[in-house]
């Protein structure tokens, strides 16, 4: 075997065990962009997402009897990345008020206007974010990706 042979065979093995040792970082390092770029989207979008997500959520009918009064939409978002699927999330504190629909059960419930406190949660998917007007009550968005710590990892952002 001639040495060009040699050396024909030799690099093109060296260069792709070079990648396939590089990879891992390079995929982490492109995730990582991708989410920050994901993040910072998140930010120019708050509002809208926002008034989408009590659209919805009042169109839910959920809790039952009780009428979506007002959002008032607070600064902590905690992020996190789903395990299954690798999908990012945002879930953002939210206090949230209720009035009683008349001639429901809750009608003569008195906690019904206490503020909730609850985490609503956002998704980017097919790199746009959505809600589905769903919320986490009783619990801060820390509280929330506790909770759900199966399901989801938490994810810094800088």
């Amino acid at each position: 075997m001639s040495n060009l042979t040699l050396l024909l065979i030799v690099v093109p093995v060296i260069f792709m065990l070079g990648l396939l040792l590089a990879a891992p970082g390079l995929a982490r390092r492109f995730r990582r962009r991708q989410e920050v770029s994901a993040v910072d989207l998140f930010r120019m979008q708050r509002e809208q997402l926002e008034a989408k997500f009590f659209d919805l959520a009042r169109g839910r009918g959920i809790p039952r009897d009780l009428r979506w009064v007002e959002c008032d939409w607070l600064p902590e978002v905690t992020w996190g990345r789903a395990i299954e699927d690798g999908m990012l999330t945002a879930f953002v504190g939210v206090n949230i008020r209720f009035e009683a629909i008349e001639g429901g059960d809750m009608e003569d419930v008195e906690a019904v206007g206490l503020v909730r406190d609850a985490a609503a949660i956002f998704h980017f998917q097919d790199g746009r974010w959505g809600t589905g007007g769903r919320a986490m009550f009783n619990m801060d968005p820390v509280d929330a990706i506790d909770r759900l710590s199966g399901q989801y990892e938490p994810v810094t952002t800088g």
